[in-house]
């Protein structure tokens, strides 16, 4: 099941996106950046650069996001996203004994689909982790050959299985993941990823983590979602036709009066 925790973001994040706002558009000096920044002032400056279109101040605050229960065919899409930092599991030093894996809601739905599924991933189970014992075994009597311990073979013979046996793995499989985006790569990847012809998985984790952040910074997320939240749906002839339903979800997300 996927478990999305908000684990660390800037201090005071919106005054923070406020004194940079500030800088930009007053003589003010460092020192006294901070100085008269009100809760009101700080709304005030923000309700601006998103007026104004000035995004950049909002790169200065960042937001970093515990992950797991998650598929590695997610982790191909948000990698996309390159303007952040990402922190995996990794399938080459830990070696997945017994994998758990992601099950696409459609193929829940459909029993007979579902029971093939759960077949296909035990069947995968099995043969990573035969490949794994041949792999070891194999590389453990090459260094052994070489004059190596056994020992020592065999702790050395068991990263490099690991290392190949890997690639039968299957995109089901759930890793885990650390990732940080600034203020404005979290706009473009919940403007991208929260419209309904995203992908169903990579859209509940951009709904979670805009659930997350929306209480630490209101006004700085105060039109965060998919595009047609602010603004007309981009999508042409491909649009899903329920920009009313969107715009009411988003609201009840943020907890605005629909």
């Amino acid at each position: 099941m996927m478990t999305v925790r908000l684990i660390a973001h800037t201090p005071e994040p919106e005054k923070v996106v406020a004194a940079a706002a500030k800088l930009c558009y007053s003589d003010a000096h460092i020192t006294d950046l901070l100085d008269g920044l009100t809760e009101e002032k700080t709304a005030k400056f923000l309700t601006m650069l998103s007026d104004l279109g000035h995004a950049s101040p909002i790169e200065h605050a960042s937001f970093t996001f515990g992950i797991e229960g998650v598929s590695r065919t997610l982790l191909a899409q948000i990698t996309r996203h390159r303007i952040a930092s990402f922190s995996v599991q990794s399938q080459r030093y830990v070696r997945l004994d017994d994998f758990s894996y992601v099950i696409p809601p459609e193929i829940e739905a459909i029993p007979e689909a579902k029971e093939a599924f759960i077949a296909s991933m035990n069947e995968d189970a099995k043969r990573y982790l035969d490949l794994v014992q041949k792999l070891e075994d194999g590389h453990t009597a090459r260094l052994m050959a070489e004059g190596m311990p056994e020992k020592q073979a065999r702790a050395k013979a068991s990263k490099q299985a690991n290392e190949d046996a890997r690639f039968v793995l299957p995109n089901a499989c759930e890793t885990k993941l650390v990732v940080t985006m600034n203020a404005r790569s979290l706009q473009n990847f919940f403007h991208l990823r929260c419209c309904n012809r995203a992908q169903w998985e990579i859209r509940a984790l951009a709904e979670e983590m805009l659930r997350l952040v929306y209480p630490v910074a209101p006004h700085l997320f105060r039109t965060a979602g998919p595009a047609c939240v602010s603004g007309p749906c981009p999508e042409g002839k491909m649009c899903c036709g329920k920009t009313a339903e969107v715009r009411d979800q988003y609201a009840a997300l943020k907890g605005e009066a629909v």
